[in-house]
């Protein structure tokens, strides 16, 4: 949004984050610091805290691109109480939901009042997606749900899930269809021959270096997804996706016994 200043607010893992597998529910925000955050000119703001947002007159942007992956309960923020649902923007994938993230396929569901400024916008940006996608984007979703594809997929994941997390059970390593593995027990080599560009970045990043070539696996730094003053919280941890076949899960596994060597607990 023109003019607007990006306030950071950052999910912390809980405290005992590196000895058990924790759910994503027990990663937490501090809202002291998330209100300290909010001044007159904020508009915008991720996290799903309808209090705060009512409190200060807030446009939710809510990300639910994974809504139809899900394995507990899922509460949409915008159902909460018709206050938030007039200031909520939900963000959807078509891509997402289908396993075809190519397409590029997106959508916003909101109240009129909000959604005719993104409109006007989204004409003067990108103007429009690929037609055919589209429509196939919207039969896929009139079908779903009588060929049960949301509960089949979820019920795949679940089960692609448990699947690679044995390894992590195995190694005592704690970690939608990705899985967050904390591994901090994981010695890297001293003078480990890392390549400028990676040697300049924090811990996780050197991690996934090594795990591509000591071990075969690749995963994703999640500090990218933080700014660099709260990068410290997540360079322990790495990040997995599991939505593969389970063949390549099995040999993933195998190669991530290799780490054995590595670990100090």
């Amino acid at each position: 949004m023109p003019g607007g200043t990006i306030r950071y607010v950052p999910l912390h893992p809980p405290k005992d984050g590196a000895t058990r597998t924790s759910p994503a529910s027990e990663w937490s925000i501090d809202f002291e610091e998330l209100e300290k955050t909010i001044n007159p000119k904020t508009r915008m703001i991720l996290e799903k805290i309808g209090e705060l947002c009512i409190k200060h007159n807030l446009i939710i942007l809510s990300d639910e691109v994974y809504d139809r992956l899900y394995y507990v309960p899922f509460t949409r923020i915008a159902t909460l109480s018709p206050e938030l649902y007039e200031r909520t923007l939900t963000v959807g994938s078509a891509g997402k939901a289908f396993y075809a993230t190519g397409w590029r396929v997106g959508y916003l569901i909101g109240p009129e009042h909000l959604i005719k400024y993104v409109a006007g916008a989204h004409t003067r940006i990108c103007y429009s997606s690929v037609s055919p996608l589209q429509e196939a984007a919207a039969v896929a979703f009139e079908q779903a749900d009588k060929a049960g594809f949301w509960d089949e997929s979820r019920t795949e994941m679940k089960k692609k899930m448990e699947r690679f997390c044995e390894v992590f059970d195995e190694l005592n390593i704690p970690g939608g269809y990705f899985v967050l593995a904390n591994m901090s027990s994981v010695k890297l080599p001293e003078g480990y021959p890392f390549p400028p560009h990676v040697a300049s970045r924090p811990r996780d990043f050197k991690l996934c270096w090594f795990l591509i070539h000591e071990v075969g696996v690749a995963a994703i730094p999640p500090t990218e997804f933080y700014t660099d003053a709260n990068a410290h919280i997540a360079e322990d941890y790495l990040r997995f996706a599991v939505c593969k076949n389970d063949d390549v899960l099995e040999t993933a596994k195998e190669r991530l016994r290799g780490l054995k060597k590595y670990i100090v607990q």
